[in-house]
């Protein structure tokens, strides 16, 4: 099934998780998770279950001063 993954589309097995996709992409925490404009919890990730045509938009949190 096809999503939309910070603008550009990815291919993803059915019934994949928000987790399953962090992983994929090695992503490591911090992470903010947007799900078709909406945010999505970290304790959230294991149990949101993608569906075709989900828009997301992963962001990887950095600190600094």
């Amino acid at each position: 099934m096809i999503i939309t993954l910070n603008g550009k589309e990815k291919d993803v097995n059915p019934g994949a998780t928000v987790a399953d996709l962090v992983k994929l992409l090695n992503l490591m925490p911090p992470l903010a998770v947007e799900l078709n404009r909406k945010v999505c919890p970290k304790k959230l990730y294991e149990q949101t279950t993608l569906n075709d045509g989900d828009n997301l938009e992963i962001v990887t949190i950095v600190g600094g001063g």
